[in-house]
């Protein structure tokens, strides 16, 4: 009988997202922020289960913003994946590496994250009515995407600058 092998399995995969960069996790949030507002006219008024998969996506491009973020700013890929769904946990790790947000904005995340609201509009539509204001939602996405892009872009692009980080 054989030692087992140090090396990891070449038939296990990796985590999903361990090689993504962070252009290409942006390019994911842009994806979901795009489908948000694509969804945004089918919700009907007084049927708050219409707005799940707004929500979702809305939800899911918001947690995906941050994780750009974080990544951008070398946070460990495990740390990020390990936060699940904790938008509170991810604000503020993000504040604390630089993001600026709203007061509004961050009370917000931190609200979406007590209420457990990416759980509620995957599983849990009787309580779709108790919800943040669709339009609160969306502020606060538009803040995050436009201050995680602003973030990112706005970096030196000439590498002999030792600002210079490669995201794509």
């Amino acid at each position: 009988m054989t030692a087992p092998s140090e090396q990891p399995d070449a038939r296990t995969p990796s985590y999903p997202g361990t090689e993504a960069s962070v252009g290409a996790v942006m390019t994911l949030a842009d994806a979901y922020w795009d489908a948000a507002h694509r969804l945004l006219p089918q919700i009907e008024k007084g049927r708050s289960v219409s707005s799940a998969p707004t929500r979702l996506c809305a939800i899911q491009s918001i947690e995906t913003y941050l994780n750009a973020f974080l990544l951008f700013h070398s946070l460990d890929r495990k740390l990020v994946r390990g936060l699940q769904h904790d938008l509170a946990e991810r604000t503020r790790l993000a504040v604390e590496k630089g993001l600026s947000l709203r007061r509004r904005t961050a009370e917000h995340l931190i609200r979406l994250s007590e209420q457990r609201d990416y759980l509620v509009v995957r599983y849990g539509p009787e309580q779709l009515g108790d919800l943040s204001e669709i339009n609160r939602m969306f502020a606060t996405l538009k803040e995050i995407a436009e201050k995680v892009r602003a973030a990112i872009f706005e970096q030196p692009h000439d590498p002999s600058d030792p600002r210079y980080k490669v995201y794509w």
